[in-house]
């Protein structure tokens, strides 16, 4: 997947029946702008509500995901949602008929390829990746589901399942994906699957109308299971013309097994179908042993946590001991200021918009001699040019010849301190784009924090203006080439 955002060239179509009321079902595939994300809208009701892929929305997990928002439901999101995510498609408004998706065969292949009949289409937008800094860690005792996030050295989304439900049929699988392109032929074609007793209790409860015996796989694990339950079992279901049997390997007669490691890799489609109700792409590595809906959307949930906390204090899991994006040396190449005045040591990050820079406080520092002595503080206006210097950095590197320009201030506002900034502290920068660069203007808001306390914070506008001219060399630095003399003749 590349750093650009994705919607579908046109719309798509797939048709089917719903899993539990065994209505037939229409799900359209339409494309949908940058910054839209996943939203479902129900066509079938006044007013066709919409619901966005939400995992605060999530209001059931049993037997698949179900969001909702008032009264307004839709039921098995999954299957769809991890083909959308796992082809990199990051925009779609998926208009659904009823309450249900089409199950299809259980497995998310026939909407992989909807949308490849659709296409994609690049969008002028970069993605939104959250990328797992720490780990993040969910575990319910009472399933026995365990879930970890853990950071990618090359910032891949990779996915690694363990399934063990205490069954000598099913008995222990696992399943991996380490690039999404294994998706179409490794996990997408993986259905889903359900014990026999599971089925039996569905069936008797007036659910999974729109269930067969060919759409999902079915184990048996009980001894001494009749003929003449088998065949109850396919008149429950209304199939009472199949002739059902049980395998040698506890897998019912009606399919057979794609991978010897099916289920397993069926868990790992339902977990990426409810990441994507994170709402932004992920970088990192997922591991998740005995996973189910409920633990999959627990764990997007505190992934949107954790997105949050970071929204809130941008640096709190930032790696200082990683190598920085600029260093010094690099710092004083873009930079004008020099000893006292260059309040900057390193930048960790940089992007479109966005920029973290330190500050090492020192009491070597000129300033500590008067300010105060015996209690030595760092004085504000020196926290707010240091944040600025930060700033500097941002507009100037989006110069092709940095050196030759220098920022000034135009205006500052919001200043707030939050608590003193003493010799041996490290002060994070983060400061962000207020508005777009236009003309040389820069503005800009930031933040300083010492650990994970705010300390300073302001709002601010500069300019940049290209003031200096490149060097003119001198005329022992010019080298020029001296011709040969040409020969020439002389009359007598």
């Amino acid at each position: 997947m590349n750093d650009f955002q994705h919607t579908l060239k046109g719309s798509a179509v797939v048709k089917g029946v719903g899993l539990h009321t065994g209505e037939p079902s229409t799900l359209t595939l339409r494309p949908a702008p940058v910054g839209h994300g996943y939203k479902f809208q129900r066509t079938d009701l006044e007013g066709e509500p919409i619901i966005d892929a939400d995992a605060d929305l999530v209001v059931s997990t049993a037997r698949g995901t179900t969001l909702g928002k008032g009264d307004v439901t839709v039921n098995t999101t999954e299957h769809v949602l991890s083909a959308l995510y796992a082809l990199g498609v990051d925009n779609c408004l998926l208009q659904v008929s009823g309450p249900e998706l089409p199950i299809m065969d259980g497995s998310a292949l026939p909407f992989v390829e909807a949308i490849e009949r659709a296409g994609l289409e690049q969008q002028d937008a970069p993605r939104n990746w959250y990328v797992l800094k720490e780990p993040i860690y969910f575990e319910t005792e009472e399933r026995g589901t365990e879930i970890l996030g853990v950071p990618t050295p090359g910032g891949e989304f990779r996915l690694t399942v363990m399934v063990d439900y205490n069954s000598p049929v099913l008995g222990t699988q696992h399943a991996s994906m380490y690039n999404s392109g294994e998706f179409k032929a490794e996990i997408a074609p993986c259905r889903t699957f359900v014990f026999l007793r599971e089925l039996e209790q569905l069936a008797k409860a007036g659910l999974i109308k729109g269930g067969d015996l060919n759409n999902a796989i079915v184990l048996e694990d009980r001894e001494g299971t009749t003929e003449d339950q088998l065949k109850e079992l396919a008149k429950v279901i209304g199939r009472e013309y199949q002739k059902v049997e049980i395998r040698r390997n506890g897998v019912l007669n009606t399919t057979d097994l794609k991978f010897f490691n099916e289920p397993a890799r069926h868990k790992l489609l339902d977990i990426i179908g409810d990441l994507a109700l994170v709402g932004r792409p992920i970088k990192g590595h997922i591991l998740a042993a005995r996973p189910g809906h409920f633990g999959n959307t627990s764990f997007a949930k505190r992934i949107k946590e954790r997105m949050r906390d970071e929204e809130k204090n941008p640096v709190k899991y930032l790696d200082l001991n990683k190598p920085p994006l600029f260093d010094i040396q690099q710092i004083e190449k873009m930079l004008p200021h020099r000893y006292p005045f260059l309040l900057v040591d390193k930048v960790m990050s940089m992007d479109d918009t966005t920029i973290i820079g330190v500050k090492n406080v020192t009491m070597n520092e000129p300033q500590f001699t008067g300010h105060f002595p015996g209690n030595p503080v760092m004085p504000g206006v020196l926290q707010v040019e240091a944040m600025a210097q930060v700033g500097g950095i941002f507009a100037l590197s989006r110069v092709p010849d940095p050196e030759n320009y220098t920022t000034y201030f135009l205006k500052i506002d919001g200043i707030r301190y939050r608590r003193k900034v003493i010799p041996g502290d490290t002060i994070v920068f983060h400061l962000e784009l207020a508005t777009p660069i236009r003309r040389g203007l820069v503005h800009m808001r930031g933040k300083g924090y010492v650990g994970n306390q705010l300390a300073v914070e302001a709002e601010m506008m500069a300019q940049i203006v290209k003031d200096k001219a490149p060097p003119v060399k001198m005329a022992s630095e010019v080298v020029t080439e001296i011709p040969e003399p040409k020969a020439t003749t002389v009359n007598p």
